[in-house]
């Protein structure tokens, strides 16, 4: 695709202290934040709809790969929604009882850590239901949570529900010889996925086409973010964000930019005072 728009574009930052924990430094990237992204996933390509990151496979979106479980809970969470699903409600029911698979995932150090993730058959993930299917295409898991009237949140895999925001923890050693803990919020986009997300076709953070959302991301996205940062500490990043919001980003995002949404905000330039001169 060429209607993504460059990766290396200027940022805007806030930073606070989280409410419930003093020690621990929130730092949110505002200019994907007040960005006007939203998952078209569903919607047909050529009615400006989800491509796919496989462009011969536009119906599956970014169900290719399958998906890696973050921990014990997140497994035994899925596999108590896997029980819900019916024949007719998930296409590969009869087929595939053995959902998880085992793989391997780089850590920090770059060294590679065993992980277990969702099944991958015939090129998707085995609880994405193909086009055609009489439910419709899309997540199992995520149109059952539709049926019984909660968040898909719980029901599918964390990174599922995550994407594309992307959390991110660090330590930064202070001159005062203290230690702070960072969560970082900001953009999944093709370099976070690593070396393969510079082989996808399409990816929609960067496109113009994902960037028409009525609401910016930070209240499009609460529910997930209230999950991944706390209820207080989202609270007070909203808070900073419709601030921000209503003066304008000076740094916005230029997939929203493209797509017809905020523009930079204008700082007016400071006449030059005349120099004063002074008696010897």
């Amino acid at each position: 695709m060429t209607d993504e728009v460059a990766q290396d574009f200027d940022r805007e930052w806030v930073e606070f202290l989280d409410p419930d924990d003093p020690e621990t430094l929130v730092r949110a990237d505002l200019t994907w934040l007040l960005s006007r992204w939203g998952c078209i996933f569903g919607r047909h390509p050529a009615e400006g709809g989800c491509p796919g990151i496989d462009s011969s496979r536009p119906a599956d979106g970014c169900c290719l790969h399958g998906a890696f479980y973050t921990d014990e809970d997140d497994i035994r969470r899925t596999k108590a929604v896997v029980k819900k699903l019916t024949p007719e409600t998930w296409q590969l029911h009869r087929r595939w009882k053995d959902t998880i698979v085992d793989d391997t995932l780089e850590n920090d150090e770059g060294e590679e850590e065993p992980a277990k993730k969702t099944a991958v058959v015939d090129g998707a993930c085995v609880f994405h239901n193909r086009e055609g299917f009489p439910t419709g295409s899309g997540c199992a898991l995520h149109q059952q949570a539709m049926r019984d009237g909660v968040h898909p949140m719980e029901y599918k895999p964390e990174v599922c529900w995550q994407l594309p925001v992307k959390r991110d923890f660090k330590t930064e050693h202070r001159a005062d010889g203290t230690d702070l803990s960072v969560t970082l919020i900001t953009e999944f986009d093709r370099a976070s996925w690593g070396p393969g997300g510079h082989d996808f076709d399409w990816w929609c953070t960067a496109s113009p086409r994902a960037h028409t959302a009525v609401e910016p991301v930070y209240r499009s996205y609460e529910v997930e973010l209230a999950e991944l940062l706390g209820r207080p500490a989202y609270d007070r990043l909203a808070e900073l964000c419709a601030q921000r919001e209503k003066l304008g980003l000076v740094a916005p995002h230029p997939a929203t930019v493209a797509a017809g949404g905020p523009t930079p905000l204008a700082i007016p330039t400071r006449k030059r005072r005349p120099a004063q001169t002074h008696p010897r």
